[in-house]
């Protein structure tokens, strides 16, 4: 009975595990180090094979795969030049121990994330950087805005900043641009980070998984073979995980063999070179390749020394001409011919020599090529060809040794380049047929992101360039170029494909550009460097020209080299005005750059182009609201909507506009929508919370708050925005406590810093809040709202020359904010220059005319002047739009008793109620409300209960600015009503020599 649970596949490894023969020193070696306790004397975790092309460098690997899984109990996985990046990589070997029942499932999710994370950047749109928005210390209409998105800044997967071409600051800033735009699109931080640096964020998980799986078997063994190849993209990746421990420690049961034609790289693994455990593969020595020979039936003397001298003892070699099984020495021929030349002699059946040449063609086989390649409608001679010994097995494929398949290709085209030419062109258009098939499948913008469509569209390209060289060299660039667009592991499958043309062909300047654009470096600039060696070559069309300067134009922006983008994307735009993607390009750079005129006009000519793209519709509207033109924004999100009603960053995009607008409701409803599209996305539930905090709705805004920083804990901006909640709702220390980890996560966060000195203010901790409001204004000097923020901490200070000049700098700066202006306002009054307060009180009121502040201020400045009417005006207003205003009820009760109103006393009560309710909390409020209490309980007045008051309040006061404030408003008080002096003077002598100790 049949072996169950076995697959082909697996039935052919230990077969040819059972035939191996030579290299025992070699495999004793590893198998010694298996039966080794881990970590004891002599025990190594890290293997180095290395030897010529065709030393048995791939079947001794082989070898010890078989030995480590069915002697040790290992599981294995083998990773070959078919990888092209440490991601790949790392899929490749979690793919394998899935195979085994090992798999990384975590790794394997986190995977699947930065996969449609990438697609998402490459063909989608990113959120522009969040904007830092401002609020004032007496209203709740200061926002913590979040732009919740710009239409497309597509990123390239793990790029980081560009370093050769802009100085240190302009790369940070640049990162930081990036990082934010990204954690706008997406749904958190972490995937902004999963994006930009991949390698950095699933390398841990990897990491740990490994060494659970490590912990349930006796060892974890993986193989990098042809090293040579992957060498340039793993060397770092590799040491940092296996001996640096940058990603976790690895259990020393996991054991790494890397295997190819050179020596390592000194710069990388130079200084641990003597902790790897090296294995040096030569020509077989005679009496290996004799026992060799013996094991295939060869042992005629005669015969074996010409083999022996023919081969030179090259293994694959040697293998190749065993398997043949010649009789006769005479057929082996003249020792100067190749050994291949010879194998092929003794294929006696004419199609099945002509089968083994004509797979030599193509670069991996499958059951369709080898149809493809010979031309039979069959398959029934692939299981033969895949058993011959140079036929390395490959994850269902199967390539020929580049030892046999090298030489097969010089026969062929030097016997007829007619034939050559003809085959290869055949075989391209095969694979064009598979490609235009698949393309039926798949959206009409998706075939790159589509791996399968990218490996057929390489392979026919490579045999196009096989057939005809120069001809097909002008569409290869092109491809190249986008391939350049669609990341680093993808451009150099194609440099590779261009290199293996130029030497299958003999073409050097292929060869030579394949090579060159493989040699550009593996850091940041990779992609610039390609593309900028592409650009230089003659034969490039005008349409590539403008592909590559446009991409080029966008890695610079990425990078924060912005000129540089421009320039890119001014050349592209030279070469075809029409080409919509450099016009976006352009457009998005401008705004980045926050030069929004200029964006404009380009996201003006992108909708010109291509008027039913929501993309560029939604962009355009981004820049429409940064410039504060809320009807055309809404017009284009509406219209973008319309085109595509399931995006939810644009819906969220107009959902920030309504929020600018003081459209609440619609705010609400559109956020809502956004985050039923797509529940998890932080930058959308946090600008909800944004939402409800400007409608009041603090506990529902603290909801989405606490959601947003559960889903993400390092969006700094959500914390502060909570932090906002909690000041407004009095929790000051809970503010406090949010926005100093916000400013740890972002020490430059000017919105933060300064909102922190707002809630120093709120408290009274005047000199905290000027240090904060120094800070922000340092790091941002026209920050017009830090600036007033402070005018009004000095003002509280009662510096009020300080306090103007900040509150004129603030105004000038811009001229219709209205808190602003009636904070100057509140400043005059106090200098008693009524008249200019009154002038300010005005505009603030025509600019706001809800603002119950600055109507409460006016009225106190018409008290002042003795208008009584006009005061108790705009007290009742005042107290209208904010029935909460204790201290205006309690300004218009004095007036009602200057007036001699019947009403004086419900008003009395009133403000006593109030200031009690408010006394009777905790925290700093309560002892504000305290100290008004004082002064209400002595304009009754109740002097019994005034003398206990004092004692209560300066009891629990703990700064001078409580009672400075309580002794201004009890001489405001005297000067308004006649006061029994009394009465009031020892109380006012307690708080004067109070002030004086503290």
């Amino acid at each position: 009975m049949a072996e169950r649970g076995v697959s082909r596949a697996e039935f052919i490894r230990r077969r040819r595990g059972s035939d191996f023969v030579g290299r025992r020193d070699e495999v004793g070696v590893f198998q010694a180090n298996l039966e080794r306790v881990a970590g004891a004397d002599g025990f190594e975790f890290l293997f180095h094979v290395h030897g010529i092309a065709g030393a048995g460098k791939t079947s001794l690997v082989r070898q010890w795969d078989t030995k480590a899984r069915d002697r040790y109990g290992a599981v294995t996985a083998l990773v070959d030049d078919d990888v092209h990046s440490a991601v790949e990589a790392m899929a490749a070997v979690s793919e394998q121990l899935g195979r085994q029942g090992c798999g990384l499932k975590g790794f394997d999710k986190l995977l699947a994330t930065y996969h449609q994370r990438r697609h998402e950047a490459e063909t989608t749109a990113v959120g522009a950087p969040a904007a830092e928005a401002e609020g004032s210390p007496a209203s709740v209409s200061s926002t913590v805005a979040t732009q919740v998105g710009l239409v497309g800044l597509s990123m390239v997967p793990g790029l980081a900043p560009f370093t050769s071409a802009v100085d240190a600051k302009q790369v940070a800033q640049g990162a930081d641009r990036l990082r934010a735009a990204l954690s706008s699109r997406f749904r958190s931080h972490d995937d902004a980070q999963l994006v930009l640096s991949p390698v950095q964020v699933l390398t841990p998980v990897f990491a740990r998984e490994l060494t659970e799986v490590a912990q349930r078997v006796p060892w974890v063994v993986l193989f990098f073979d042809t090293y040579e190849q992957t060498a340039p993209v793993l060397d770092s990746w590799l040491r940092d995980l296996l001996v640096e421990g940058d990603y976790g420690s690895l259990p020393l049961n996991v054991i790494v063999v890397l295997s190819g034609q050179g020596r390592l790289d000194a710069r990388c693994w130079g200084d641990c070179l003597g902790m790897i455990a090296e294995v040096p593969l030569d020509v077989f020595t005679e009496d290996e390749a004799r026992q060799l020979l013996a094991a295939k039936g060869i042992t005629d003397e005669r015969l074996v020394e010409v083999i022996l001298e023919v081969s030179g003892r090259l293994p694959v070699l040697v293998d190749a001409l065993a398997q043949a099984r010649p009789s006769d020495p005479a057929a082996v021929g003249d020792p100067a011919d190749t050994a291949v030349e010879r194998f092929l002699k003794w294929i006696a059946d004419p199609a099945e020599r002509a089968a083994v040449l004509s797979c030599a063609l193509p670069l991996q086989l499958n059951e369709d090529i080898y149809r493809a390649a010979v031309g039979e409608p069959e398959a029934a001679g692939y299981p033969w060809l895949r058993s011959l010994s140079f036929v390395i097995d490959q994850a269902g494929r199967c390539r020929y040794h580049q030892v046999v398949r090298s030489p097969m290709l010089r026969v062929q085209r030097a016997a007829s380049p007619t034939q050559w030419s003809r085959d290869h062109a055949r075989l391209a258009d095969a694979f064009g047929q598979w490609r235009e098939t698949l393309e039926a499948t798949l959206p009409a913008d998706g075939h790159w992101d589509n791996q399968h469509w990218r490996d057929l569209r390489l392979n026919q390209t490579y045999h196009q360039l096989c057939a005809q060289p120069h001809k097909a060299l002008p569409d290869s660039i092109h491809e190249t170029v986008q391939a350049c667009d669609h990341g680093e592991a993808t451009l150099r499958r194609w440099a590779q494909t261009l290199t293996q043309a130029g030497q299958d062909t003999n073409t050097h300047t292929l060869t030579q550009l394949g090579q060159n654009l493989q040699d550009t470096g593996t850091d940041a600039s990779f992609l610039i460097a390609a593309l900028t060696q592409l650009l230089t070559i003659p034969v490039i069309t005008a349409t590539t020209r403008t592909l590559a300067h446009t991409i080029r134009g966008r890695e610079h922006r990425n990078a924060g080299a912005y000129e540089a983008a421009l320039a890119d994307y001014n050349t592209a735009l030279a070469h075809d005005p029409d080409y919509e993607r450099a016009v976006w390009g352009r457009g998005t750079t401008y705004w980045l750059m926050g030069r929004y005129q200029e964006a404009l006009n380009d996201y003006n000519r992108a909708v010109e182009l291509k008027p039913e793209d929501a993309g560029n519709l939604a962009g355009r509207g981004a820049v429409y609201e940064r410039l504060t033109r809320y009807d055309e924004a809404l017009t284009d999100f509406n219209h973008a909507i319309q085109l595509d009603p399931d995006q939810a960053w644009i819906i969220a995009n107009r959902g920030q506009t309504y929020q600018d607008l003081g459209r609440y409701d619609e705010s609400l409803t559109d956020f809502n929508h956004a985050i039923h599209l797509d529940p998890d996305r932080v930058q959308i539930i946090a600008s909800r919370g944004e939402t409800c905090r400007l409608m009041h709705r603090y506990e529902e805004a603290l909801a989405d708050f606490n959601h947003a920083i559960q889903l993400d804990p390092h969006q700094a901006w959500a914390i502060a925005s909570r932090a906002q909640t909690y000041r407004l709702i009095h929790r000051y220390d809970e503010a406090l406590t949010d926005f100093n980890h916000a400013i740890q996560l972002d020490p430059d966060y000017a919105w933060a810093i300064a909102s922190r000195g707002q809630t120093y203010q709120s408290l009274r901790r005047y000199d905290d809040a000027l240090t904060d409001f120094n800070h922000a204004i340092q790091l941002d000097p026209d920050y017009a709202w830090a600036i007033a923020s402070r005018g009004e901490t000095y003002r509280l200070m009662h510096r009020y020359e300080e306090a103007l000049t900040d509150f004129n700098h603030a105004i000038q700066l811009d001229p219709d904010r209205a808190w602003d202006i009636a904070g100057r306002g509140q400043t005059y009054r106090s200098l008693r220059r009524y008249d200019d307060a009154l002038t300010d009180f005005n505009h603030a009121i025509q600019l706001d005319p809800d603002r119950a502040w600055a109507i409460a201020g006016r009225g106190q400045t018409y008290q002042s002047l003795r208008r009584y009417d006009d005061a108790l005006t705009d007290f009742n207003h005042a107290i209208q739009l904010d029935p909460d205003q204790a201290w205006a009820i309690y300004e218009s009760a004095v007036v009602l008793r200057l007036l001699g109103s019947e009403g004086a006393a419900e008003r009395w009560n009133r403000a006593l109620e109030a200031f009690q309710a408010g006394a009777a909390g905790e925290g700093q409020k309560a002892v504000w409300a305290a100290g008004n209490l004082l002064v209400v309980l002595c304009g009754l007045p109740d002097w019994r209960r005034a003398h206990e008051q004092a004692g209560v309040f300066l009891s629990a006061c703990t700064n001078r600015y409580q009672i400075e404030e309580v002794l201004n408003d009890l001489a405001d008080l005297r000067g308004a009503l006649p006061v029994d002096a009394s009465q009031l003077d020892p109380i006012v002598s307690r708080l004067e020599a109070a002030l004086s100790q503290s």
